[in-house]
């Protein structure tokens, strides 16, 4: 019983940590993003005075059960990803709950928190919810698809469905990581990463022109917090998978801030050098790029 109080004390501990490092890792990513535009950039402490603010907001609106619910199945989403992932390789402390779960379980809380989301806004009262919704469930749901197509060939090629497992299996150098033993399902990934990042060019949905018909809008107070609180804990907990499935997982902390930063940096990348997609041409994209190398990596094992 002991030991069990002792496992969810360090996943808290994870939990925190993810946390303010996403904190500070989205700050240092914007400014960056903002120098590339020959601004200033906000500070690097922003986002914790974003999120206080919020949290000590209240509201009196409210337009059902769902509309409360929608904020929390996104934060769900993203904190059941984190704990149900090993956080750092060959720490059983560390390792959270991944041992109640596999990668089956990781792929439903990546969309998880967007169905709680679509419901959500769905009961908001907002005229143009459902525009909303429907444009980002169909970008979503065609990034998430090569990504789902990838992971199946990473099961495949080394016989598991245990996250911990095939970490184990990319040990021994940096050559038998995924990205160098199927390249091609590592590309279709990085694709839908890229896409589910809702980083340029697929960030039309929470792009200015956009934000009336979307829950920046439709969501306030703490409600908006909770979805901040999403917006830096969820990225980190999918580049943790990324990490663990393509690219040799992370044995210490250290390393894991590295391997973290740097798939964070090739979204930031991407998005500063390109402009912003329509959501049809995203779709299309993924369709078009994605999908096909995933299966070409499917057919790699």
């Amino acid at each position: 019983m002991d030991f069990q109080w002792i496992k969810v004390a360090y996943a808290l501990l994870t939990l925190f940590i993810v946390l303010n490092y996403g904190l500070l890792m989205t700050a240092v990513i914007q400014k960056m993003g903002a120098r590339a535009g020959r601004r200033y950039g906000i500070r690097v402490y922003q986002n914790y005075i974003d999120l206080f603010k919020n949290y000590v907001l209240r509201s009196k609106i409210t337009h059902g059960y769902m509309y409360y619910l929608g904020p929390v199945f996104r934060l769900t989403g993203g904190i059941g990803l984190l704990l149900f992932v090993p956080t750092i390789y060959g720490s059983e402390m560390w390792a959270n709950f991944s041992f109640s779960g596999d990668l089956i379980l990781a792929l439903y809380f990546v969309f998880f928190g967007t169905l709680g989301m679509a419901l959500g806004a769905g009961e908001s009262g907002h005229p143009l919810s459902a525009l909303g919704v429907s444009r980002g469930l169909s970008q979503v749901t065609s990034a998430e698809l090569p990504f789902a197509i990838a992971v199946f060939a990473v099961a495949l090629q080394y016989q598991t469905l245990s996250v911990t497992e095939i970490v184990a299996a990319q040990q021994g150098g940096v050559l038998n990581w995924t990205l160098f033993t199927n390249p091609f399902a590592v590309a279709a990934a990085m694709l839908g990463f890229l896409g589910s990042m809702m980083r340029a060019p697929f960030d039309v949905v929470l792009a200015p022109q956009e934000i009336p018909i979307g829950p920046p809008t439709e969501f306030h107070s703490a409600y908006l917090a909770l979805l901040q609180t999403n917006r830096n804990i969820f990225p980190v907990a999918k580049i943790v998978i990324y990490m663990n499935l393509f690219f040799g997982g992370a044995a210490s902390w250290p390393v894991f801030g590295v391997k973290v930063f740097l798939l964070y940096l090739v979204s930031a990348f991407v998005g500063v050098a390109f402009p912003r997609f329509r959501v049809e041409q995203s779709v299309r994209f993924f369709l078009i790029w994605g999908v096909p190398l995933a299966i070409v990596g499917l057919y790699w094992v």
